[in-house]
């Protein structure tokens, strides 16, 4: 029997419209072979997808992810990368995995964002936006609303809109501002001139298109690259972590062992205004707390202008890369979550010629501004034993099917999306209870 023409429409609508998976969670085959917590399940989502980067979720459980054209991720076997790009994640029959692996547009790059009918994103050394709908599997013409942001150095310009403003990451151009930079025993520039443009974050009008790196103004300084900025719901602010700076072994005689685990990486309450110190200053995981850097002629231990800079909430080991924070609304993981921080580590490169590390998602328990304990891991096993202990004084080498860990987001029914852009991963991990 056919439907009446009244019915048609409707029906219609309903066969093509995406599932909704903020309502009805899908099914959890738990074959990623990732370490997590009991009670929990690692899945795999997708694979091979490039190198995916920072991603989102929508309301009715797409998962949108910004893949970076420059990074050597591994070989897609999907047709939606390496290449860089938004790619769109969809699961239309509820077995936890993508099934609709699509790539909407863009040429590619870390940050990604949802909010008031766009989609945002970063496009090379741009930040645009396009008109969006939940659901939507096409991207119109995008707004360049920040173009042509400083090339060089840390330049992946990750941001986080808030209302009308746009916080953007604009990392530094060198290591430690050096006057040959990574050239051992080379002195720092003295004041450090990348300031007034780099090294911090920067403000922009969120909806005001065409705006270049000089009009936005300077929020907070002395951050030395900030891929994880995120903004903390429960506090209301910006936070972040950041990417301390390499080679105090290399450059300037520091032991291997200190060289390892200094400086440790900083997690920051970011407000206006702001200093955290950099190049002139770096946390001392041995004194704990923020010391001249040997540039500016400190010794490991000497205080000296780094009174008057900002100590960070909480410090993890050295060189872990943290790439992605993450501070937890939802409701399905148990009580003891909904109170801190995930962050995602990149891993390291710079611990040779001890064996590296990271290459994991921590989670960190807060109270207010404050920790709350010590941080612990929430999911390893990303990179094998004989990855890590690689003890070149390079990053490891692409292609792998190793994984590093950089992007994470919730969904709405709570579970957590985490990407990898070494081999082109995304895991979902869910709590299934005892």
């Amino acid at each position: 029997m056919r439907p009446s023409p009244r019915l048609r429409p409707l029906l219609a609508a309903a066969l093509t419209a995406p599932v909704a998976l903020a309502a009805q969670r899908p099914s959890a085959v738990c074959d990623a072979d990732l370490r997590v917590p009991a009670g929990f399940c690692a899945q795999v989502v997708a694979d091979r997808l490039g190198a995916p980067r920072h991603l989102v979720v929508a309301r009715n459980g797409d998962v949108l992810i910004n893949t970076n054209p420059s990074r050597g991720g591994a070989e897609s076997g999907t047709g939606a990368g390496p290449g860089g790009g938004v790619i769109l994640l969809r699961d239309t029959n509820r077995d936890g995995r993508a099934d609709v692996v699509r790539k909407l547009g863009g040429s590619g790059g870390t940050g990604i964002a949802l909010g008031d009918g766009y989609l945002w994103a970063t496009d090379r050394n741009n930040v645009v936006r396009y008109r969006y709908s939940v659901g939507d599997t096409v991207l119109g013409a995008a707004d360049t609303i920040v173009a042509n942001m400083p090339t060089g150095g840390h330049s992946a310009y990750n941001f986080v809109v808030r209302g009308s403003v746009l916080y953007v990451n604009v990392g530094s151009r060198t290591n430690s501002c050096q006057e040959r930079d990574r050239q051992p025993r080379s002195k720092g520039v003295d004041p450090c001139d990348e300031l007034a443009s780099r090294a911090g974050i920067w403000a922009f009008d969120a909806n005001k298109p065409g705006q270049r790196p000089g009009d936005g103004r300077r929020y907070a300084t002395g951050i030395r690259n900030a891929v994880a900025l995120a903004w903390n719901e429960p506090a209301n602010e910006l936070w972040t972590m950041m990417h301390g700076r390499d080679q105090l072994g290399m450059n300037w005689g520091f032991d291997d062992r200190y060289n390892a685990e200094n400086p440790g990486e900083e997690l920051l309450q970011i407000r206006e205004g702001d200093d955290f110190g950099w190049p002139y200053c770096f946390y001392s995981t041995d004194e704990k707390k923020l010391v001249l850097a040997p540039e500016y002629g400190g010794d490991g231990r000497d205080v000296g202008r780094c009174a008057s800079k900002k100590a960070p909430v909480y410090a993890f080991p050295g060189h872990w890369a943290p790439n992605a924070t993450l501070f937890y609304t939802g409701r399905s993981f148990p009580a003891e979550y909904r109170r801190g921080v995930f962050v995602v580590f990149h891993g390291s490169w710079n611990r040779a010629p001890l064996v590296q590390d990271g290459f994991r998602v921590s989670f960190l328990p807060l109270a207010g501004s404050r920790a709350a304990g010590a941080a612990r891991t929430f999911a390893d096993g990303f990179a094998s034993e004989a990855f890590k202990g690689n003890r070149t004084a390079g990053p490891p080498p692409p292609g792998s099917r190793n994984h590093r860990p950089t992007g994470i987001a919730q969904a709405p029914d709570g579970s957590l999306y985490i990407t990898d852009d070494l081999g082109g991963t995304v895991y979902r991990i869910s709590y299934q209870g005892k």
